[in-house]
């Protein structure tokens, strides 16, 4: 049996986009070493979470924060399967423009292009689009 070209690239894509998210998520709980963390805990998440929107008061910051995070650890368990990954990859895909966007505006434009922000929303967009046409 013949694995198509389509399907290791959507399991690439899949695998790869999880994993940011999931990495992310675990940077900001202090699973990761601090030689390798951005945050390292989530009272430095919500610091950078305050920084890259300015505009939001600082007692929304808190729900903010916890709501990426719920959405993170969901969309990047969601890609792991095959259950509506479409519509899981165009939510990964506006949730990490999102971030690039406040990221580029409230920072600099490059911050997310050194995290590679929007090669990952255009890789989940991607996805979304291959996994349309496989279904058509």
């Amino acid at each position: 049996m013949k694995i198509s070209e389509a399907k290791i690239i959507q399991w690439l894509l899949r695998i790869s986009l999880s994993a940011g998210l999931l990495s992310a998520v675990a940077d900001r709980f202090g699973f990761w070493s601090k030689e390798l963390s951005a945050w390292g805990n989530w009272e430095n998440f919500l610091a950078y979470t305050q920084k890259i929107n300015p505009f939001v008061p600082a007692s929304v910051i808190p729900f903010l924060g916890g709501v990426a995070t719920f959405l993170e650890i969901g969309l990047g368990l969601a890609l792991l399967t095959t259950y509506k990954t479409s519509l899981f990859a165009k939510a990964t895909g506006f949730l990490l423009l999102l971030f690039g966007l406040s990221m580029a505006f409230s920072l600099n434009i490059k911050a997310p292009l050194d995290y590679s922000v929007f090669s990952a929303s255009a890789g989940a967009f991607a996805l979304s689009l291959i996994t349309n046409r496989k279904s058509k």
